[in-house]
């Protein structure tokens, strides 16, 4: 018993996250069973050791030869003071670095968006961005190295991140989904207007970063099923009203808008008939089926019923012979 419930320990990894609305990373957390979510854990990753919460537990699959990193300890009442009183030299910390940027020159393009220390204060992230991808920092990065005894990091994020940062509200009126609860960024295209019917204006389509609004994808899979359920414009189609032709479509309503004799009607999808196919059935079995005319039917749809019987009785004879062989 106790070997099973070590099995099932060993095989437990935690999904921590080092920001609110940052990614969640997955760690090995075997050594610690009393691990809860909600605690905060000190880690080793690629920036150095971070501190980050546990969001949740998944159970290791054996056939993922992902290896995972282990947690190093759960932090301690010092580890939260130290990233208490460092968080609250942050913005002490982005203001040397814009001072400091505007001495040297040559970083006008650049707009400084937030200072990150972590929690034990070894290693400050300037995060920035720019127009130009080719941004020289070293020089700014060694004056900051004069003046702090931390590791200094400055990267660069894209428009949707600085977005994320800023905060603010959208165009919808409330604030921004990357500001609330977006932890990453989905793939966005044009076709995902096209298929909701949205204007391709881009006040309609942009949102404040100047990118695709991240909302373009929420009830895209939606639309795709809805539409594929109904028929496309210019169709022919029959209605409790007539016959008439499809001439917009409404896939969350579950219904499409069609014209007979020069009026319009909302007809939903159970009332439609698709004229095409339909005649394309009845011209089909008009025409009869080339397998069975003209006699020669081996397969039994059209069998004469002396060929049944015939047939039937041979199928006796021959489960008698079976059993004289079994015999």
């Amino acid at each position: 018993m106790t070997e099973k419930v070590q099995t099932q320990t060993a095989a437990r990894v935690a999904g921590i996250r080092f920001q609110k609305l940052g990614r969640l990373y997955h760690f090995d957390c075997s050594a610690f069973p009393e691990l809860a979510i909600g605690d905060y854990v000190i880690v080793e990753t690629v920036r150095g050791r971070q501190m980050g919460q546990v969001q949740g537990f998944v159970d290791h699959d054996p056939s993922d030869d992902r290896e995972y990193k282990a947690i190093l300890r759960i932090a301690s009442a010092r580890d939260m003071m130290l990233r208490e009183m460092w968080e609250s030299r942050q913005q002490e910390a982005l203001i040397t670095c814009r001072e400091k940027a505007f001495q040297l020159g040559g970083y006008e393009g650049c707009k400084f968006l937030e200072a990150r220390y972590n929690y034990d204060g070894s290693m400050l992230t300037i995060l920035f961005s720019a127009e130009d991808n080719k941004i020289n920092t070293n020089r700014l990065r060694a004056a900051l190295s004069g003046i702090y005894k931390a590791k200094i990091e400055l990267r660069q994020v894209g428009p949707r991140d600085v977005a994320k940062l800023i905060g603010g509200f959208g165009a919808c009126g409330i604030v921004r989904c990357c500001s609330t609860f977006l932890t990453d960024f989905s793939p966005i295209s044009i076709k995902m207007a096209k298929a909701q019917g949205i204007s391709l204006n881009p006040s309609e389509i942009t949102g404040m970063c100047g990118r695709l609004r991240c909302c373009l994808v929420y009830e895209y899979e939606q639309y795709v099923q809805a539409r594929k359920e109904l028929p496309k414009r210019n169709k022919r189609v029959g209605t409790p009203h007539g016959e008439g032709k499809v001439v917009d479509v409404h896939p969350l309503q579950d219904a499409v808008t069609v014209l007979i004799e020069e009026a319009f009607y909302l007809v939903k999808r159970e009332d439609l008939t698709p004229l095409d196919e339909y005649e394309a059935l009845e011209a089909k079995a008009r025409g009869g089926c080339s397998k069975h005319d003209n006699g020669g039917c081996d397969c039994g749809a059209h069998r004469p019923a002396e060929g049944k019987a015939a047939l039937e009785d041979e199928d006796d004879e021959a489960d008698e012979g079976v059993e004289g062989l079994d015999e």
